[in-house]
């Protein structure tokens, strides 16, 4: 009975894993409706530590974005991370732009 018990918890603690790991994949409407959420934020200013939010706030809608969208918030990501760098490249910098 512990055996069988102690198997059972496993399994439930297996599938409840694999149940919170799993990403679904956004439309590209609800996509665009997380990132005007973000976007549209006071908090993420224009200076250093406003670009590191808007890319920290924009990487978990990127992981599970709609296909169409996933590209350009790749690009908004760099050019965010390349932009509140010491030293940004501003030749890297003015190409994305």
């Amino acid at each position: 009975m512990k055996k069988l018990a102690t198997a059972l918890i496993a399994a439930g603690l297996v599938l409840s894993a694999s149940a919170c790991t799993a990403p679904t994949k956004l439309s590209t409407t609800e996509t665009c409706d997380r990132v005007k959420a973000v976007v549209s934020n006071p908090a993420t200013s224009a200076g250093k530590t406003g670009l590191n939010r808007l890319a920290n706030q924009i990487r978990p809608i990127h992981a599970v974005a709609s296909d169409d969208l996933k590209p350009a918030l790749g690009s908004i990501i760099e050019y965010t991370d390349e932009a509140a760098k010491e030293t940004p490249d501003a030749d890297k910098l003015a190409a994305m732009q």
